[in-house]
């Protein structure tokens, strides 16, 4: 299957955004159990492979994945600063945890493990994130074996269904909607 029309639009605003740590940084906007939005700050870690599913890893612990079983939409939300554009990407969320039987995706899961620092990977040996503030000792574990991720460690998928795109430069300035229907994206120029 081709890759996405705007696939290219990311991969020109991420190099052209290369020298900002924070260019890989979107903001991920999920729905809790009681109706209430949540919203928070993740790094994007690449494509999986061979599609065009966005990829993100996060702690089984926390509360993004009892937020994506109630509600599996969400939608990210993405700002270069150097070419001040804009993606927000929204779709379907899902999460690869340790249970999860498809061999591909456990693979992937395990890639994303290893694909990160060490500093990253120690954070998931952490106390209970969101539980009251444990003591000093609870943040300086052992650094985890690198080959098998923690059992809480999670791969989190976007299966993007629809992406708006936002050029802030220009007089006026450009919108571009992409929308997937029956496998197939479509693009329409917008008023911004």
């Amino acid at each position: 299957m081709p890759l996405a029309p705007w696939r290219s639009l990311i991969a020109r605003a991420l190099h052209r955004n290369r020298a900002l740590p924070n260019a890989r940084y979107v903001q991920l906007a999920t729905v809790r159990p009681d109706g209430k939005p949540a919203n928070r700050t993740i790094v994007f870690r690449g494509f999986l492979e061979e599609t065009d599913q966005l990829k993100f890893v996060t702690d089984d612990r926390s509360e993004k994945p009892q937020q994506i079983e109630h509600c599996p939409w969400g939608e990210v939300c993405w700002y270069f600063p150097n070419t001040r554009e804009q993606f927000r990407i929204a779709g379907e969320l899902k999460l690869i945890d340790r249970a999860n039987s498809d061999e591909k995706l456990q693979k992937a899961r395990q890639q994303a493990w290893q694909d990160m620092s060490d500093s990253a990977r120690i954070q998931f040996a952490w106390a209970h994130p969101g539980l009251p503030r444990a003591a000093a000792e609870t943040f300086s574990p052992p650094i985890p074996n690198q080959p098998e991720p923690l059992p809480q460690f999670c791969l989190l998928l976007l299966e993007p269904l629809s992406v708006d795109h936002l050029e802030l430069r220009g007089d006026p300035q450009n919108r571009h909607q992409y929308h997937l229907h029956q496998g197939n994206w479509s693009m329409e120029a917008v008023n911004p």
